[in-house]
């Protein structure tokens, strides 16, 4: 079966909950298209011109992002189904991290000055951009054979800041300000994505999944570890010096200990002893070390929730074959999970770095936030609709292929002979070339390899 084939399908199997008019769904599935393989910057116009309407009214494809009603939810909801029928058993893995896509426009009614994480650590710069949080479910390829998991995106949220008032605000303005950035920042956001996707698995039908969100730092807190979600369970990365303790001795009038600890300190501690567990990372299956300790309080964040202390060891790698071998840093999590297997833990924690793929593939591949748009409905809709493709075109070439890369890609460049799995260039490259071979129903304009090529730069 070809790419195109199964894309199509798949493109129709998720825009057919998603747009009531067929008129709309035809539209999107042009969009889709052509910005997955329109060259350049990808905007709206240039996915346009990718498809051969570059003659024609253009106002209904920046209608579709700024009027149509329609939602982004359901568009992710093949790739759930997929994901619970290939793996029956064990929690619903779910990835999750806020990510910024810069922009200039002044008129963009929720960009914001933002700090910049790539600011160097001796200096700190500024981003003038959008804040999103995404979701990623974990497919472990790796229970099918020698391949690295994959994130594949189920939801893409805008997270704005709230804006500030003005030096001429009143009082009563400066407090309600005061008041929103509490309950309005991207700790509760998160928390609203959590919810909202455990809502959207129980609607699916999947009541007896329980959901295990993986996070980072920045979502590791008392707004996350404090506010009880049912079924759902959260690892985070700690801070090394965080104060942690254990419950006081019964008949005690205390209900936290006196004495306080902190993951780094369990790291050093030498009466503790280090625990082996196999992970998969990396391409090839480690012996990672770890040590654990259970029924943990965690004072300034989870209160009196008890949570789980996972110290992993730092990994060791090596540039090349003949290089010194190098480690990387260690790392504490805490978990709310109290019965699952620190095994199965350390390896959902191990394949959050997928989700860093993710953001990397839809930037500086898709190029998400490159569309020139400003309408308060276009801002989060036309992002989360192209991550939404990118997702699917991962759910495609799963069906067809399997997790790992087969004959039927481009051959691979001399550098690049070990890839065990395609990239998302792969896709998007053998997309091109099958449509160049033979166009389908999806592209009715013939010219379609002529028209990205023609109108690359325009």
């Amino acid at each position: 079966m070809r790419l195109i084939d199964e894309f199509q399908h798949v493109l129709s199997e998720s825009f057919a909950d998603t747009f009531s008019q067929e008129r709309s769904r035809v539209r999107a599935t042009e969009l889709a298209l052509g910005m997955l393989c329109s060259y350049g910057r990808r905007t709206i116009s240039r996915s346009l011109c990718a498809v051969g309407r570059i003659h024609q009214d253009w106002s209904a494809d920046y209608k579709l992002f700024s009027r149509s009603p329609w939602e982004t939810e359901p568009l992710a909801d093949p790739v759930i189904a997929e994901y619970t029928q290939r793996y029956p058993h064990g929690p619903i893995g779910v990835l999750m991290d806020d990510t910024k896509l810069g922009k200039r426009g002044r008129h963009i009614p929720t960009a914001f000055w933002q700090r910049d994480p790539l600011s160097p650590p001796f200096h700190l710069n500024l981003l003038f951009g959008l804040r999103f949080m995404q979701a990623s479910l974990a497919f472990p390829h790796y229970r099918e054979g020698d391949f690295s998991a994959r994130g594949f995106p189920i939801r893409f949220v805008e997270c704005p800041a709230v804006k500030k008032p003005g030096k001429r605000a009143t009082p009563e303005q400066q407090k309600a300000y005061r008041e929103a950035i509490k309950v309005q920042n991207l700790s509760y956001q998160g928390l609203g994505v959590m919810k909202e996707l455990r809502e959207r698995f129980d609607l699916l039908g999947y009541f007896g999944r329980r959901m295990l969100s993986v996070v980072d730092g920045s979502l590791c807190n008392r707004v996350i570890f404090r506010n009880l979600l049912d079924r759902v369970d959260i690892v985070a990365r700690c801070r090394k010096d965080a104060r942690l303790c254990f419950p006081a001795p019964e008949g005690s009038r205390r209900f936290y200990g006196e004495e306080s600890f902190s993951p780094e300190a369990v790291r050093k501690d030498k009466t503790i002893p280090w625990k082996n567990a196999r992970c998969y990372y990396g391409g090839a299956w480690h012996k990672v070390r770890y040590k654990e300790i259970s029924d943990v309080l965690w004072q300034g964040g989870a209160g009196r929730r008890p949570v789980r202390l996972l110290v992993l060891a730092p990994l060791s790698y090596k540039t090349s074959a003949h290089s010194r071998i190098y480690y990387r840093q260690p790392a504490y999590l805490l978990t709310t999970d109290l019965e699952s297997s620190a095994r199965l833990l350390l390896q959902y924690y191990l394949d959050r770095w997928q989700i860093e793929v993710n953001h990397r593939d839809e930037k500086d591949i898709l190029g998400v936030g490159q569309a020139q748009v400003w309408s308060r409905k276009s801002v989060p809709r036309q992002p989360a609709f192209v991550v939404a493709c990118y997702s699917l075109l991962l759910l495609a070439a799963l069906r067809c292929f399997g997790p790992g890369r087969t004959h039927d890609f481009v051959p691979l460049p001399r550098w690049r002979k070990k890839a065990r799995r395609p990239s998302a260039l792969d896709l998007i490259t053998l997309l091109r070339k099958e449509i160049n071979e033979r166009p389908t129903n999806l592209t009715p304009n013939h010219n379609f390899t002529q028209n990205i090529a023609l109108h690359a730069y325009t």
